[in-house]
């Protein structure tokens, strides 16, 4: 079989979730055994770091792959779903899985795994775990799929356990209340493996309270973003005034070691070397970098980055992944993982280029701007809603929305957050778990929201950019899978 052919099989020989929903959903961990037996418990022969949450997992593991990139370590991530090509799932330094490997995983062992019945997730589990050893990995962050007790990622023995937050999602497989999805996460906590929580509180964060002192694991919790820290989005000609002060300040700096009389060239030397070491030429560095791509930051300012630690990813629930990914990283420290605060700089501005990461408040275009984010539950929404307010109240744009969704989310919990004064396009995925264009269009009516359906989404975002003046904006999401039709069909739609 060639590429194609090898992923025709796998969609339709093994249940994948992606398409199909729940049929394809497997709890317990016995077929993942036996796969891990099969490959030898190729998890065994590289460290692991294990990220679990209901939102920002995909953000905080592509950065914390990003960082250790930067600090030298070859590393694998394994995520989940993707949105153009399968092999976006399984990455070495940014660089996806050949399709000769995945051809011929699938031809030398489907006579084993196929009396197995394995459901898609597994079988693809298994493969990255045999890929990621076969090329000698230093370590792998690994995504958990769905909740976490029950996710067949969960046979590994971590360094750290990451879990960003609990929201309302999956509701039908993992419980119907924070709390008891909070116990399904909390299932990744292992034996005196340090774990890191990002957003918890109340009877949430006593499950996981409880859950690390039943393994003697110590547990730190992000929280809230510390008042003396400073986060703040900055527009791309924000950032670019921001350069040029702190190029200024360099250079005023230099101009002063230069200018001053009684000191020997040894010791000027000296202090250009501790200014060159400083952290704000490594901040202008980074801030270089996302300039290069004509991108929107985010900007942290504390005691350990005081000139700036700059972030490629702009959406405003960043700042709650940011945080937590940063005690993820200082966690990794302490356990002897060799990573500096340049590493840092470098990994935050660069999580595209470096990873592959597609899909998180990402632009497609300008005139109009047209932005993309795959959050896709009522938590999810909710932070785009406050951010596409604040675009409009900021910049006075007009809101254009090309929104779909699936039908085994929380629908009318999502429509009730969204803006009611945009002008909607409404439309599906092309998958067989996606809500008709027509039934979301009258459940959004009811919900306040006015628009018009399309079968498509090339077809709903065609009309919103005809329809879209240049000043204003455009955004696509509601669905992983809307913005993966986007993404895929970027070329048809003129998308530069």
């Amino acid at each position: 079989m060639d590429y194609q052919n090898t992923l025709k099989y796998l969609y339709e020989s093994v249940p994948m979730f992606q398409q199909i929903g729940s049929k394809a959903y497997k709890p317990g961990l016995e077929t993942t055994h036996k796969l891990d037996e099969h490959f030898g418990h190729p998890h065994r022969q590289f460290k692991t770091i294990h990220i679990a949450g209901t939102n920002g997992k995909g953000s905080c593991s592509h950065t914390i792959a990003a960082v250790l990139q930067c600090a030298g370590y070859r590393v694998g991530l394994f995520t989940s779903p993707h949105l153009i090509d399968f092999r976006e799932r399984i990455r070495i330094n940014g660089e996806m899985i050949p399709e000769e490997y995945v051809v011929n995983f699938v031809e030398e062992h489907r006579a084993f795994f196929e009396p197995l019945h394995p459901s898609f997730f597994e079988l693809t589990t298994a493969m990255a775990f045999r890929y990621f050893a076969d090329q000698k990995v230093d370590v792998a962050v690994i995504e958990v799929g769905m909740g976490g007790r029950l996710d067949c990622t969960n046979i590994i023995h971590p360094d750290l356990c990451v879990i960003t937050n609990i929201g309302l999602d999956h509701t039908q497989y993992l419980g119907d209340t924070l709390t008891k999805i909070a116990k399904e996460k909390a299932g990744i906590i292992k034996e005196g493996v340090p774990v890191v929580i990002g957003r918890a509180q109340g009877a949430v964060k006593r499950v996981f309270t409880m859950k690390a002192k039943e393994k003697n694991a110590p547990i730190e919790f992000a929280g809230k973003v510390p008042q003396h820290w400073s986060m703040e989005i900055l527009p791309y000609s924000r950032l670019q005034e921001i350069r040029t002060g702190m190029d200024k300040s360099i250079k005023k700096a230099y101009k002063i070691v230069e200018e001053t009389d009684g000191l020997s060239e040894e010791k000027k030397n000296q202090i250009r070397q501790l200014l060159a070491m400083l952290d704000t030429v490594n901040s202008i560095r980074a801030i270089d970098q996302i300039l290069d791509r004509r991108k929107d930051a985010i900007r942290i300012l504390n005691n350990m980055f005081p000139s700036g630690l700059f972030s490629e990813l702009s959406g405003a629930y960043q700042f709650e992944n940011m945080h937590t990914t940063l005690k993820a990283l200082a966690a990794l420290t302490h356990l002897n993982y060799n990573i500096t605060p340049r590493n840092c700089l470098e990994g935050f501005a660069n999580v595209c280029r470096l990873t592959g990461l597609m899909g998180r408040w990402q632009k497609v275009h300008s005139y109009p701007d047209i932005i993309c984010d795959t959050g896709h539950n009522v938590d999810g929404i909710e932070y785009i809603r406050v951010q596409l307010d604040a675009i409009r109240k900021t910049f006075d744009k007009d809101i254009h929305i090309v929104f779909g969704m699936v039908n085994d989310k929380d629908i009318s919990g999502a429509l009730q957050v969204l803006p009611k004064d945009a002008t909607y396009y409404f439309t599906k995925a092309s998958v067989k778990r996606a809500l008709p264009e027509n039934e979301l269009m009258e459940l959004a009516e009811e919900a306040g929201l006015k628009g018009t359906s399309y079968p498509t989404v090339v077809d709903a975002v065609q009309a919103a950019k005809k329809n879209c003046p240049p000043k204003d904006l455009i955004f696509v999401g509601g669905s992983t899978f809307i913005v993966a039709d986007l993404l895929a069909n970027r070329d048809a739609l003129n998308l530069y």
